[in-house]
């Protein structure tokens, strides 16, 4: 490896662990302890996005569905073709778009204030059309990505996923979720079998 593929490789762990880190000092913690209600009373919970961002709200999907909270991933593409009839009024719609105007998000964000659904919005540009229909806002701000041209979604994924998963421990508290719960429904893995002895 050349010295400066293993020097870029440093300063991408550098970039990230920072603005993960930052994470403390920028989010509306207000709307944070919102969302965290909203989606403990949630009786269904939906996660979209695209691309690197569709990547982690699938995994928060998934970690939701680890704590009994019922959720599901919809596919923007699957979205406009019939997947928006999931959403029910009182649902939770939570959706990811650095940007806040992904353009495959665009239909979505108008069926989901029609259809009377909460949509939580994590996005960095508050006056966007993600941030001005969201009920909730969660802020992302990042200073850069991590990788030399500033164009791969890294950064901006990685933090995602923190914030997801900031929400996650706050909600096991709220719900008082207990590791008996996990233990029934993760019978496999290592995990599994720690927890099932």
């Amino acid at each position: 490896m050349k010295k400066k593929s293993l020097e870029l490789a440093k300063e991408s762990l550098r970039i990230e662990a920072n603005d993960i880190l930052s994470v403390l000092d920028y989010m509306d913690w207000e709307a944070f302890g919102k969302a965290v209600d909203t989606i403990a009373k949630a009786d269904r919970i939906i996660t979209t996005a695209a691309g690197a961002s569709g990547v982690a709200a699938k995994k928060f999907q998934h970690s939701l569905c680890c704590i009994e909270k019922p959720c599901q991933f919809m596919s923007p593409a699957e979205a406009v073709h019939g997947g928006l009839g999931c959403v029910q009024k009182g649902n939770v719609v939570i959706m990811v778009s650095r940007g806040g105007k992904t353009v495959e998000l665009l239909p979505i964000i108008d069926v989901v204030k029609k259809k009377g659904a909460t949509l939580i919005g994590v996005t960095e540009n508050i006056n966007s059309p993600l941030g001005e229909a969201s009920d909730i806002i969660l802020p992302l701000k990042i200073g850069r990505e991590s990788d030399k041209y500033n164009v791969m979604a890294t950064t901006s994924y990685v933090v995602t996923v923190a914030i997801f998963d900031a929400l996650l421990a706050a909600i096991m508290e709220e719900t008082d979720y207990q590791v008996e719960q996990f233990a029934l429904i993760h019978p496999g893995g290592a995990v599994g079998e720690r927890l099932n002895k």
